[in-house]
């Protein structure tokens, strides 16, 4: 199956090719989706036989190259059209082609009557499509294309609604936002690849990582070139400073919300810097730079999430949080528990999402959770499966969110500090908080809508399926990372897979202390604690003394106002980026330098040729004496010419 490896890659493609061609011929709703879905689901099963044949091999010999063609070769450039299939490769292809698969399920029934649902299940394959190069690329060219890709893709899919109108803004402009805040965030990524290839005269990953460890290149190169990936880790994963376009995505349908912020998209960073774990090894101040930004981004969305009342706000604050804790876990060079993470995640924020879907079309679209309310009895099985991830996410044992999350805060504590660990804990907490503030909100109390006028309904099977199997996983699914000091001498088996990936990186890191268990197991109680209290408090809050919510509100109105109001960050980058450069393009750019100077130089030389041309043409007399003339003279010219000259 390893060398079948480009079908898992190419059969996405193949299903954006059909839907996108043939799709209005088709028009059959369930033609469209067996042709969606079908593709992602072979391709899944084809990275599961993979990745049997993988663990079958001895450990030093699971990672393999599957080259398809020489893409470019240019002097020493030698660019192949490559895919690498190794532990981590394959970890994240289950999870893309995994989850992908279920959320082209659940589509097939939320999208039911969508004037473009052929349109809606090509885009969706083109995403997988670029997202499977991203983490199959052997080069950071393939990778390079895979990253633009979706971020095309995330345009035409967050967009994809463009003739709806969603609060202020319209869809189309969400799309923009994203395309725009991930452009900024490619330029450095660029700039990375173009350093790497001059220090290491390679683009290929195995050649760039083994030349890292025997150049002898200087440490601010390595710096430079970590940060500059790291600007583009930014960008696709919604980290400070460019989170902005991750909350505007919402605009798009719920399953696009799925797929970008639980399995695709976001998770893109984390994962380039995860592969480049040896280049961050060699950089200690940008791995630092790394965990501040991601322990800051955490606690920073986590504080918003508190306030939102749009149900996929919450959870879009909520996906910038976690993403945080796992650059968090990269700047500690807990490299495998970063990936770890991102697997949990993977399973509990689609299931969240999915789940959301589920209320909202119950809910007739009704976004706000201030308009739910008692909503168990009408949705059963969307009220069970969310709680499932409610608890996951809260970091609630023995859910897969506890085992992720605390391993993270545990390798914070042991190579940051007790600081780092105390802000992700506080986090935590928060992240329990406004999870069940909004599960309450929506699923508990008396219901705050007309009953006899909505008639809320559980969603269909295709839909309430997918849930219940992501409802499974994120239970069960942090049981494959069960710390060491529960497991014994079986140790963690997820850190044991992804150990050889990271061999290279952790013997360059120095700052892996020896702690005891009593610490990791007070630790661990602390967390527990501290996310049970949040739960107990917002059950308080929200359950039993709800004017508790009302009085905060009134008491604390600026705070409020600046957490409702996202710290106003979108209005600073309006004042200090956007309408600078829009006002000065129209007033100079356009005004001055287009229209005058531009213009000016193009008509002016327009006019100096047709100024010119009369005048000669005044010399086109039609007289065949003038002509002779004007010859005689041309002829005695030359010739006293030549006399002058010898």
């Amino acid at each position: 199956m390893i060398d079948l490896i480009y079908l898992a890659v190419f059969l996405p493609l193949l299903g954006f090719l059909i839907n996108g061609i043939f799709g209005t011929k088709i028009k059959n709703e369930k033609v469209i989706g067996l042709i969606g879905s079908g593709a992602i689901g072979i391709s899944f099963l084809i990275v599961v036989g993979a990745f049997f044949e993988t663990l079958s091999l001895p450990a030093d010999q699971r990672t393999n190259f599957v080259n398809l063609f020489t893409w470019m070769k240019v002097g020493t450039l030698d660019v192949s059209f490559a895919y690498q299939v190794d532990q981590l490769s394959l970890i994240m292809a289950l999870v893309v082609t995994g989850v992908g698969f279920i959320i082209h399920v659940y589509s097939i029934g939320y999208m039911h009557g969508d004037k473009a649902f052929w349109r809606f299940f090509a885009y969706l394959n083109l995403f997988i499509f670029a997202m499977m190069n991203l983490i199959m690329a052997d080069n950071f060219v393939l990778m390079f294309l895979g990253w633009e890709g979706v971020g095309l893709c995330s345009y035409l899919l967050i967009g994809f609604w463009y003739d709806k109108d969603f609060e202020k803004s319209t869809t189309s402009a969400a799309g923009l936002k994203a395309f725009v805040v991930n452009r900024i965030g490619d330029v450095g990524f660029l700039l990375a690849m173009f350093l790497i290839y001059l220090f290491f005269d390679s683009l290929k990953f195995s050649e760039v990582f083994s030349r890292a460890v025997s150049f002898d290149v200087p440490e601010h190169i390595f710096m430079l070139i970590t940060l500059l990936l790291f600007v583009g880790a930014t960008g696709k994963s919604a980290q400070i400073p460019l989170f902005v376009w991750l909350p505007d995505a919402m605009a798009g349908p719920t399953p696009v919300s799925a797929l970008i912020h639980a399995a695709t998209m976001v998770t893109a960073g984390v994962y380039m810097v995860a592969r480049t774990s040896v280049l961050y090894a060699m950089a200690p101040t940008t791995m630092m730079i790394v965990a501040v930004i991601g322990v800051f981004t955490a606690f920073f969305a986590a504080t918003i999430g508190l306030v939102q009342n749009d149900i996929k706000k919450v959870l879009a604050y909520s996906t910038i949080s976690q993403l945080g804790y796992m650059f968090l876990a990269m700047g500690a060079g807990a490299f495998s528990a970063g990936i770890f993470h991102l697997m949990t995640h993977a399973f509990f924020k689609a299931l969240l999402f999915l789940g959301a879907g589920s209320v909202i079309h119950a809910m007739h679209e009704q976004q706000n959770i201030q308009h739910y309310g008692g909503l168990k009895k009408y949705l059963p099985i969307t009220y069970g499966t969310f709680l499932v991830a409610a608890m996951a996410i809260s970091g609630i044992p023995p859910f897969s969110g506890f085992f992720s999350k605390d391993e993270i805060l545990w390798f914070s504590y042991t190579n940051l500090g007790f600081v780092f660990w105390l802000i992700g804990v506080i986090t935590a907490i928060m992240t329990a908080f406004y999870m069940f503030r909004l599960y309450f909100l929506t699923f508990d109390g008396k219901p705050r809508f007309d009953e006899k006028q909505t008639h809320p309904h559980e969603s269909p099977k295709l839909m309430t399926v997918p849930l219940i199997v992501l409802a499974v996983l994120s239970a069960i699914g942090g049981f494959i990372g069960i710390p060491e000091i529960f497991s014994g001498a079986h140790g963690n088996v997820f850190h044991s897979w992804l150990s050889p990936i990271f061999k290279s990186a952790n013997l360059k890191l120095s700052y892996f202390g020896a702690h005891s268990h009593f610490e990791e197991y007070l630790l661990m109680a602390i967390s527990v604690a501290g996310a049970l209290g949040g739960i107990s408090a917002a059950a308080y809050i929200y359950l039993k003394r709800p004017s508790i919510a009302a009085n905060t509100v009134e008491r604390f109105k600026s705070i409020y106002t600046t957490l409702w109001n996202k710290y106003y960050i979108d209005e600073v980058y309006d004042a200090t980026v956007i309408n600078p450069i829009v006002n000065s393009s129209r007033s100079f750019l356009w005004k001055i330098f287009d229209n005058k100077i531009i213009d000016g130089l193009v008509n002016g030389l327009a006019k100096s040729i047709s100024i010119v041309s009369s005048l000669i043409r005044k010399m086109q007399t039609g007289i065949v004496q003038s002509y002779a003339l004007v010859m005689m003279i041309g002829i005695l010219l030359a010739f006293f010419w030549i006399i002058l000259s010898l």
